[in-house]
């Protein structure tokens, strides 16, 4: 990607949120990580233990005493923010999101988080380009530390790799209608020597649904000779 992405993490209140984050970051493929002023020793053993597999990522947090040294090596800062700010500051959704990314391909962006209990400080919003809000219920707003960083990686990683979204799972060749046909006839005589179709009068309507609902099914080779030997075992009388 010629993009570059880090996220700062403004004053984290909790290590294990620390550590999920880094999970979230190396499950989509990234791995700058900066801290501002954390609320405890970092790292701490619960930040080692919900990192699971991305301690590396925890090894190589760097970690800052001052919002402005920790975004100070990206081009562009996009701050996440619950509530909808009061200041001179670009609100933007997604869409406005991604073009940006197309408009700025050269560019190093970062995200920047605040505090699990009350978000970015208005000063801290001040330093950045853009306002991001995720979008979510409007009775409550408020979304884990982990989480946001998860929906904003794998919204990157999705904008990026747009062909692994689209690819389809192998696709299994539907068995002809000369097979349907076989395997309805079957079913047919089977039942008329059991007198199912009675009244008589109701034949046509009987056979009609009977076929909607085989039709319908769409099934491969295989699937149909299953059904057929099904039909031919239910039709065999027990002794």
């Amino acid at each position: 990607m010629k993009n570059k992405f880090g996220f700062i993490l403004v004053k984290p209140q909790l290590g294990e949120n620390i550590g999920a984050c880094a999970r979230s970051m190396k499950n989509f493929g990234f791995k700058k990580l900066n801290i501002v002023s954390p609320k405890f020793v970092f790292p701490n053993r619960k930040a080692k233990t919900t990192s699971v597999g991305a301690y590396d990522i925890i090894r190589t947090t760097k970690v800052f005493d001052n919002t402005y040294d920790a975004i100070s090596e990206f081009d562009i800062i996009i701050s996440l923010s619950a509530r909808r700010r009061d200041i001179n500051k670009k609100h933007i959704t997604f869409k406005n999101f991604f073009e940006i990314l197309r408009k700025k391909k050269n560019s190093n962006i970062g995200f920047m988080f605040g505090p699990e209990a009350s978000g970015l400080s208005n000063q801290d919003v001040s330093l950045s380009n853009f306002i991001l809000q995720i979008p979510t219920s409007k009775k409550f707003k408020s979304l884990n530390l982990s989480h946001s960083v998860t929906i904003i990686c794998y919204e990157i990683f999705k904008y990026l790799n747009k062909n692994l979204f689209l690819k389809r799972g192998k696709e299994i060749k539907v068995a002809s209608k000369g097979k349907v046909i076989s395997l309805i006839n079957h079913l047919v005589i089977l039942l008329e020597r059991k007198d199912f179709f009675i009244p008589k009068e109701k034949r046509q309507s009987m056979l009609t649904n009977i076929n909607n609902l085989i039709y319908r099914l769409e099934p491969n080779d295989k699937e149909l000779r299953i059904l057929a030997s099904i039909i031919s075992s239910l039709s065999k009388n027990n002794h």
